[in-house]
């Protein structure tokens, strides 16, 4: 057994260490490792504070140039998740509806269908086939007139990227899906692919939602023996068909079916053809063409039926756990009080927002998603609206449930770093490769104490700067906050 006088000496070189272990940690409490990567010519910004609401301080812990103007990529969701909380409030939901200034006549609709689209970020065809059993039930069975989407809100909007705009005509992937207060499953096709009972037979393809075929498919994609491996590429086209999803490659006989995403043409087009086929699915008979309208439905229309989103702070979960950026520049467009909203002014509604934040400093937004590489803002901004909203108690427990823990979040590449750094931080983070790299993170920490702190991390390239991968980010970052929380 110890005696008291070892006890007490054991105690005091324990403490010793421990202040010593603390001392070391401070002095290492720094971006020292990041700002490494500044030497192979990278441009950052970088800062990380405490949030201490008993003294009103917020002690520094880190910078490294933080009222520098740099690229956030998607780190902008967090600007209009914060927008969006503090215009709409967290329970918001937004209403698509259809309405008509015709009278219903022995389940006969006189006049046109309007389906008028609420800028829903998170319409999909679950709410459209709801919205048509409501109609069903409201005694329609025929219309006596056309289906008309109008997309008075926003849309088509212009588009201000190279992807996008390339999309109007090829796309291969679903992210460049073009934007509309009217569209339906984030403006995407979605076909499902799945191997034949024979090898050497074409694999089994249809549209994801609809017993219909709603868009041509090309398929050249063959099943192979089991164990073959499955290689599927897939390209929408646009022409004179419309809308064609091109698909090639391989799937093997034992291999799951697989869902494809590519963005679509014309986002209310599609939502025309998906209504129109759920409409004769339910045994509404429409007598005209379908159209697309940007005209809003007069103040007299009645409403024959409605569908609400999810709640706002539900539909922040899905933009920003899964960056999605369909979801996230629609929910900016809706920010804009004008119709025909174009993504200019829902930049420029952030912007507002973020200039009633006392010392934020400069801000460019020309998009809510951040795929528009000239956003613009610093690290010290992005950490002074996190403090704002952390600061905000009704609003804080929605903002900062759409971050991830890197111990837990989605995405697989921010599993990196220590336990600390894994469960002791939540983050949103930001990616672009063309026509630079850009690698951002900012977000909120816990601290070894119980403290809350906030960092704001923007690594940006140039064109003389070689591919930045995340690890070559988050390794170091992972340190630097590791130390920060460590030693407070």
């Amino acid at each position: 057994m110890f005696s008291s006088g070892r006890v007490r000496r054991w105690s005091l070189v324990a403490g010793l260490a421990t202040a010593a272990l603390c001392a070391s940690s401070s002095l290492f409490a720094d971006f020292n490792r990041l700002g490494q990567l500044q030497d192979k010519g990278f441009s950052i910004s970088a800062e990380a504070r405490l949030l201490d609401a008993d003294s009103g301080s917020n002690p520094l812990l880190g910078s490294l140039n933080p009222e520098r103007q740099l690229s956030p990529a998607s780190v902008t969701k967090a600007y209009l998740a914060a927008a969006a909380l503090e215009r709409f409030g967290p329970q918001h939901r937004f209403t698509s509806q259809l309405v008509s200034l015709g009278s219903v006549d022995g389940g006969m609709l006189r006049g046109d269908l309007v389906f008028e689209g609420g800028g829903d970020p998170g319409l999909t065809t679950e709410n459209l086939w709801r919205l048509v059993q409501r109609l069903h039930l409201a005694g329609v069975r025929e219309v006596d007139g056309a289906l008309v989407v109008s997309q008075w809100r926003f849309g088509p909007v212009e588009c201000i990227t190279t992807d996008r705009c390339n999309a109007r005509t090829r796309v291969a992937n679903a992210y460049s899906a073009p934007l509309s207060s009217a569209g339906v499953n984030f403006g995407s096709w979605c076909v499902n692919v799945a191997p034949a009972a024979t090898a050497g037979e074409p694999a089994r393809v249809g549209v994801c939602d609809s017993q219909t075929s709603l868009i041509t498919i090309d398929n050249q994609v063959v099943t192979r023996p089991a164990n073959s491996g499955t290689e599927i590429s897939a390209e929408r086209l646009t022409d004179e068909r419309g809308d064609v999803m091109r698909l090639t490659g391989q799937i093997s006989t034992n291999a799951s079916a697989q869902d494809i995403y590519r963005g679509a043409g014309d986002a209310a087009d599609k939502t025309a053809q998906v209504l129109m086929g759920m409409l004769n699915q339910a045994g509404i008979q429409v007598r005209e063409p379908w159209r697309v309208s940007s005209t809003q439905p007069p103040s007299n229309a009645r409403r024959l039926a409605a569908v609400d989103s999810q709640p706002l702070q539900e539909l922040l979960l899905r933009i920003m756990n899964y960056s999605n950026n369909y979801m996230a520049d629609v929910l900016a467009l809706d920010l804009v009080n004008t119709p025909q909203a174009q993504l200019r002014q829902a930049g420029q509604a952030i912007e507002t927002y973020a200039q009633g934040l006392p010392g934020h400093g400069p801000l460019t937004m020309y998009s809510g998603s951040g795929l528009t590489t000239e956003n613009r803002t610093s690290a010290q901004g992005v950490n002074v609206m996190l403090e704002n909203m952390f600061h905000q108690s009704a609003l804080f427990p929605s903002f900062v449930a759409s971050f991830q823990s890197p111990a837990n979040g989605v995405m697989r590449f921010i599993r990196r770093g220590s336990p600390m750094f894994q469960n002791n931080v939540m983050l949103k983070t930001g990616t672009l490769n063309q026509p630079f790299a850009v690698r951002a993170a900012a977000g909120y920490f816990r601290t070894a104490q119980g403290r809350w702190g906030v960092f704001s991390v923007m690594v940006n390239g140039s064109s003389s700067t070689p591919y930045l991968s995340w690890p070559e980010v988050l390794d170091p970052l992972s340190l630097d906050l590791d130390a920060m929380i460590l030693a407070n």
